[in-house]
């Protein structure tokens, strides 16, 4: 092992730098390689199997009075020290042109993985990115515990439970108990603060302790990973699907102080016509341009790389144009398969996970309105069409919220004068605009008049309709790079938001983490 002396090699239990720490290996210490894949190798030191950076390997003991000035994965703890209100930017890359992945609150916790010149390469839970050095901090800076907890996408990072974890009301442990989650659970952490972390879990939001959260997921049961090539570039393909008008629901916009005539401290009117760009600056894409008098809502103030002021700023619109730099990202598979939550967008759909009945029904349906007690349904509908029923249920849950949805619990549609109970439960034909009308409509049209033949019928049409046609991942049936490369235009595609596929993930991991072994094979696009 050749690193820097005194530096270590850190052992992880995935190839990925959001994989927990298995061991830290000295200088010179001797590892059995098993495989090599890419920049990550798996080694066994003793009775510990695990993945380290394979440049920091050597095929000769290294001396031990060794000064080499190779950079290594020693990494310290540092904590965000900016002002009160204010926030440290994670980007891409280091660059401030580099997309931003996450905007960091006063006296948060980063572990600093390396540093060069004025930026550092930081992880902050699951993500990977880099910051100013400069506003990084060895000490903890006091923070006050006032926080809003209104919390945008883009800010956000996946846990998991290392215990059987209570979800609180409130951030105290005299709150009550909104649900137990099980340990090994994804959970979307918005804040945290003194020791208490903002949480969502299978549609529950409320606090838990920090103290039994952890950035680190594994999968416990075999993964196969197989390349799927192209005949398209990742820069082709991101031209394409922005001709197709994609969606997001961020609010990571900026638009500069000078355009706002403030009514309050955070609220004003838009004066003229204005570009509302992706990042605080004239060199971020311009994700649309608002009119005079649009009304905005101040979520922070921040220095542009333009020299310029800019306010980061939400609007009356849920749904927004997505920009280039944001589409490519979703575009891109190197930014999620190395994470064990986030690559089962590349999960095959069509291979079955088994599952029992009875284990489903008491541990994921449960309490999870129209849908509780059917897991058998989903077990048919799975054997029926060739489905992967964890999907199916994973799928059914978010497009009814839990079951709740109009659709999921009977929605009264009316025709030729005559009015029908019909369910959807995976949201099938409820186009944007008019979700739940032509979503009923569609059910009346294939006879969905019992939650049973929703869930039944449903995956055949998701069979049918994607898996059949080649589209067998939630990446596949988001983005369908097979028909881009073909026809050279978006075509064939489930949705519109381009976090479609990404935010399916964590529940799909929550279902598998239920489950003692499995096989699972992960299909991953290789553009050229």
């Amino acid at each position: 092992m050749n690193v820097d002396k005194g530096s270590h090699l850190i052992l992880r239990s995935t190839a990925s730098t959001s994989g927990s720490v298995l061991a830290s290996l000295d200088p010179g210490t001797s590892v059995t390689v098993l495989s090599t894949s890419g920049e990550w190798s798996k080694v066994q030191v003793g009775s510990k199997t695990g993945y380290v950076h394979t440049e920091y390997l050597t095929s000769t003991k290294p001396s031990s009075t060794s000064n080499s000035s190779s950079s290594t994965t020693k990494t310290t703890t540092k904590y965000v020290n900016v002002d009160k209100g204010s926030h440290l930017i994670l980007r891409s890359t280091a660059s401030t042109s580099g997309s931003v992945l996450a905007s960091l609150d006063p006296g948060t916790s980063v572990t600093v993985i390396s540093t060069s010149g004025e930026w550092s390469k930081v992880q902050v839970g699951n993500k990977t990115g880099y910051v100013h050095t400069e506003y990084l901090t060895s000490t903890k800076p006091s923070t006050s515990d006032d926080q809003s907890g209104n919390s945008d996408s883009e800010q956000t990072v996946t846990k998991y439970t290392t215990a059987d974890l209570n979800l609180r009301k409130s951030n105290s442990t005299s709150s009550s108990v909104i649900t137990v989650i099980p340990k090994g659970t994804a959970v979307t952490v918005y804040s945290e603060t003194n020791g208490w972390a903002r949480v969502t879990v299978n549609g529950n939001t409320g606090y838990v302790s920090t103290k039994y959260l952890t950035g680190g997921a594994t999968l416990n049961g075999k993964v196969t990973t197989v390349e799927q090539d192209y005949d398209i570039s990742l820069s082709q393909l991101t031209n394409i699907e922005m001709k197709a008008s994609p969606q997001t629901d961020t609010n990571n916009r900026y638009v500069r102080s000078d355009a706002v005539k403030k009514t309050s401290s955070t609220t004003g009117t838009l004066d003229g016509s204005w570009n509302v760009r992706d990042g605080a600056g004239t060199n971020y894409d311009v994700a649309e341009t608002l009119p005079s008098g649009t009304s905005v809502t101040i979520l922070d103030t921040v220095a542009g790389t333009d020299g310029h002021t800019w306010y980061k700023i939400s609007y009356n619109k849920t749904w927004k144009n997505a920009t280039a730099n944001e589409v490519e990202y979703y575009l891109n598979p190197k930014n999620f398969i190395n994470d064990p939550v986030s690559s089962l967008q590349f999960l095959k759909l069509s291979t079955t996970a088994n599952i029992d009945v009875n284990e489903v029904n008491q541990k994921i349906l449960a309490g999870k309105g129209t849908l509780a007690g059917k897991a058998q349904s989903f077990i048919t509908a799975a054997k029926t069409y060739g489905v992967n029923e964890l999907y199916l249920i994973s799928h059914a849950l978010l497009e009814t919220g839990n079951g709740t949805s109009q659709l999921a619990k009977g929605y009264p549609y009316t025709y030729k004068g005559k009015t029908y109970t019909v369910y959807n439960m995976y949201g099938i034909g409820a186009y944007d605009g008019n979700a739940v009308e032509d979503g009923a409509a569609y059910a009346y049209s294939q006879g969905w008049f019992s939650p049973e033949a929703a869930i039944i019928g449903g995956a055949r049409f998701i069979a049918n309709g994607y898996i059949s046609a080649g589209q067998d991942t939630l990446y596949a049936m988001r983005w369908n790079p097979s028909g881009a490369a073909t026809y050279g235009y978006a075509t064939h595609q489930y949705a519109t938001d381009i976090g479609w596929a990404y935010k399916q993930v964590n529940e799909i991991y929550n279902l598998y983490n239920l489950l003692d072994s499995y096989s699972i094979t992960l299909e991953v696009p290789n553009y050229k």
